[in-house]
């Protein structure tokens, strides 16, 4: 599987916390929706591949950082985040968030 998915997220998807993405190859693989997170006036997600979704390349309870844009039809879509540096600040307000979390358990 690559980094540049894409796909529409129906709201139906988002109530089960399971969504599927599509690669450019056509290739559907399941997530478990995390979070959202926003960062620089921008929209994240954080996902992480299903068990038994992983293959011999991934790693299972692996998250996926992707940015929300809007496609031509101004509908949501999950792009791939290019600069590994925003990914890695994404993913750490994502665990500062677990943390808060769990202090207020």
């Amino acid at each position: 599987m690559t980094n540049d998915m894409e796909k529409n997220l129906p709201e139906a998807e988002l109530e089960d916390n399971i969504i599927e993405l599509t690669d450019e190859n056509g290739e559907t693989t399941q997530f478990e929706y995390l979070a959202t997170i926003e960062h620089e006036d921008k929209l994240y997600v954080a996902l992480m591949l299903l068990e038994g979704a992983a293959d011999e390349n991934d790693d299972e309870g692996e998250v996926l950082i992707l940015e929300i844009a809007k496609d031509e039809n101004g509908e949501d879509v999950y792009v791939s985040v290019e600069d590994d540096a925003v990914s890695e600040q994404v993913f750490n307000k994502f665990l500062a968030m677990l943390d808060e979390e769990e202090d207020a358990e």
